[in-house]
């Protein structure tokens, strides 16, 4: 590796631009982030985002550079190393879930969307941390215990893919993969400074990957650029016979071609409503600074030609948000599914890994879902309840784009900064309280991209959404493509500096 080649903050483009120009080969590229996950991760501050490193990723690594040599590159990710959080299989690496139940569990085969990652030439680096079954907005989890946010190591980095924003902010990895089911990609790209997409559920296989709400989850990329977030998405959404939720790709033209339609400008003209209801108080010391610095980003956007529209209400917001909310009623009847299709699987149900104790004592929600989830919630009459609520909810969201002529929607991921572990572990705060606005989207079946927003005058990470309708990612990519254009708020944490040669 040359010195002309800066390893900090390097996107997929830089990568590649380096391989062109015979500054890098992805050996060396794979031992640099090697280091950095040793010095980082394992030590130092000792982020412990990673659970586990492919063991193989040396030999891949030679491979695609032999490739390279003979004939260019693969693919579209050619070279690029992957972190993924370990909700989702790989053949190659023990797949955890973050359960201490599962720490020698290798699955028989890939995730489809680990087949699609390479197929068009990525590496799968390394596995990162979640809470047991994606249960939690905090970074704790049976497996591997606790991960630390890069900018403040007292303070939670997110959940449930906290590791992988952990990763990805602190350059152990160039891109990293999440899972969406509640916000568990944005809520830890807002706490990382990173960009981070929930897709329409179905444009990207869930196949290999374990469930909590079936009808709400996707996986989906967390970067550092807009861009590349487009140039994954091209490379994994598609039709999956797997996974009957991927028909609906069927219902865009857009699928495939996100890096086409990136429009620096998509700002200009764009009318973005801002939903008030969702801000937090501009007074109180956890809330009021997540509020100025997305107040600038709204500002930004009107220099930018956006057309602000504030405020736009949704009516009986927090009403739908309690009504739509199906993680106790659905989610141990999904999980139960999940593990009765693995016949090499350690654990047979929920109930087995509750009565054994094998779950982080802080996980609220897994506590919740093993004590008073139904087995079969098809029996429940609130289950159907809830299930009609959201088709209400994405009405009444919808009419709001209508009655407003909209492009997005817009408000701070979460309303308040990242929490201290200090306020966690003692208790102060739960999964199902915890004031996150990213359920809005989850619950009403729309699509949402989180976008750095800046720090805040104490140093700590704000997001701010852009929520799309159905569809949509276009629309938000672009939106979101605009705005990284004009303010470039991406900044390296201090506790993760360039290694010295």
């Amino acid at each position: 590796m040359t010195g002309s080649f800066d390893l900090q903050e390097a996107t997929i483009a830089d990568v590649h631009a380096a391989y062109e120009a015979d500054e890098l080969t992805c050996v060396e590229l794979v031992d640099a982030y090697l280091d950095r996950i040793e010095a980082y991760d394992e030590n130092g501050p000792a982020l412990n985002a990673i659970i586990n490193v492919n063991p193989d990723v040396g030999e891949r690594a030679a491979e695609l550079d032999a490739a390279f040599e003979e004939s260019g590159f693969v693919g579209s990710l050619h070279g690029i190393p992957f972190v993924v959080k370990d909700q989702v299989e790989t053949a190659d690496v023990t797949t955890t879930f973050g359960s201490e139940a599962f720490s020698d569990y290798l699955p028989a085969e890939d995730a489809t969307l680990i087949k699609r990652l390479r197929a068009e030439g990525a590496v799968i680096l390394a596995k990162t941390n979640l809470p047991d079954w994606a249960t939690s907005w905090f970074g704790y989890s049976s497996a591997n215990g606790r991960t630390k946010n890069p900018y403040d190591l007292e303070r939670d980095p997110g959940g449930s893919s906290s590791g992988t924003g952990a990763a990805v902010a602190a350059n152990l990895g160039t891109v990293g993969i999440g899972e969406d089911t509640g916000g568990s990609i944005r809520l830890p790209a807002s706490f990382n400074n990173l960009f981070g997409i929930r897709v329409t559920p179905g444009l990207l296989s869930r196949t290999g990957m374990s469930p909590l709400v079936a009808s709400q989850d996707t996986p989906g990329p967390m970067a550092r650029s807009a861009e590349e977030l487009a140039i994954v998405l091209d490379a994994t959404v598609g039709y999956d016979p797997d996974d009957e939720y991927t028909a609906a790709t069927e219902l865009t033209d857009d699928a495939g071609s996100y890096v086409d339609d990136l429009d620096p400008d998509a700002l200009d003209g764009a009318r973005i409503g801002i939903l008030r209801d969702a801000f937090g108080d501009p007074d109180d010391p956890q809330s009021g600074p997540v509020t100025r610095r997305v107040e600038e980003a709204i500002e930004v956007m009107g220099d930018a030609g956006a057309d602000i529209v504030d405020p736009v209400r949704v009516p009986d917001l927090d009403e739908h948000l309690e009504a739509t909310s199906l993680y106790i009623l659905q989610s141990k009847r999904d999980l139960n599914e999940f593990f009765a299709a693995r016949e090499d699987a350690p654990v047979d149900s929920v109930a087995d890994l509750y009565e054994s104790g094998q779950y982080h004592e802080i996980l609220d929600l897994f506590i919740g879902i093993a004590e008073d989830g139904p087995d079969d919630p098809e029996s429940d009459p609130e289950y159907w309840e809830s299930v009609a609520a959201q088709l209400s909810f994405q009405r009444d969201v919808l009419n709001v784009y209508a009655a407003n002529d909209l492009d997005a929607l817009l408000c701070p991921d979460v309303q308040v900064v990242p929490p201290k572990a200090s306020e966690i572990e003692s208790g102060e705060l739960d999964t199902l309280t915890f004031p996150t606005n990213t359920v809005l989207a989850s619950q009403s079946g729309l699509c949402a991209v989180s976008v750095p927003a800046g720090l805040t005058d104490d140093g700590l990470p704000v997001g701010v959404e852009f929520i799309g309708k159905p569809y949509d990612e276009a629309t938000i990519l672009s939106l979101a493509h605009a705005f990284d254009q004009r303010s470039e708020p991406r900044r390296p944490p201090e506790t993760a500096p360039p290694l010295e040669e």
